[in-house]
């Protein structure tokens, strides 16, 4: 009896050290931790939805820890600005889109290949939700600074009215292009002001990597 009891003690001694091993911390930010398995996770998710190969080198596993930081600053930002997020039914309407897209509208051949990647729809969906509520929150809380004057819109469009007219050769006069150039500007400069303030937001935070879980 004894040395039984202690034989259940010793495999489950090896099974929470391997636990350990397994799923460790990799970054912590601020109070917040970042794992092993959420930097996997990311790596497959992001070729998934780029339709490559998944990369696990140490360069990609440090690609994947630096997006999961800004993720996390995000969220609190998010979280104590209360800005609105993504509803699951524009998370699901992006899923339809892809699933038409690239799957020919198939269940079967969306969740195969999700398979491949050691995903579930589930989890696709999640992505895809949080994604929508980052360009939610980058528009709610940038745009609104952002200027553009006729100047600088005038300006764009003499500095790249080769290109243009090569783009658009049914229409490329000033009048025409005026609101799509406005809107790129826009656009340019409301994604300088979030790296920006993702900039600062990571000098305000203690950010500490374990270098041996990024390997």
């Amino acid at each position: 009896m004894l040395a039984g009891f202690i034989t259940v003690l010793a495999l489950l001694a090896f099974d929470s050290s391997s636990a350990t091993i397994i799923d460790r911390i990799a970054i912590a930010v601020g109070r917040r931790a970042i794992k092993t398995s959420d930097i996997d996770r990311d790596l497959r998710l992001t070729a998934f939805l780029n339709g490559a190969p998944v990369t696990n080198s140490a360069a990609a596993r440090k690609g994947a820890g630096e997006r999961l930081v800004d993720q996390q600053l995000i969220r609190q930002e998010i979280a104590t600005g209360q800005y609105p997020r993504a509803t699951d039914a524009e998370a699901a309407e992006l899923l339809h889109q892809i699933r038409s897209s690239r799957f020919g509208g198939s269940d079967q051949r969306l969740r195969a290949a999700l398979a491949r990647y050691g995903l579930s729809e589930s989890q696709l969906q999640d992505q895809l939700l949080w994604q929508l509520t980052v360009l939610r929150f980058i528009n709610d809380r940038f745009r609104p600074g952002v200027q553009v004057s006729d100047e600088q819109v005038r300006q764009y469009y003499d500095a790249h009215l080769a290109d243009l007219t090569r783009q658009y050769p049914k229409d490329s006069s000033f009048e025409t292009l005026e609101p799509k150039i406005r809107e790129m500007i826009e656009g340019d400069q409301t994604n300088q002001q979030f790296e920006d303030w993702l900039t600062a937001a990571r000098k305000n935070v203690r950010i500490e990597y374990h270098q041996e879980a990024l390997q």
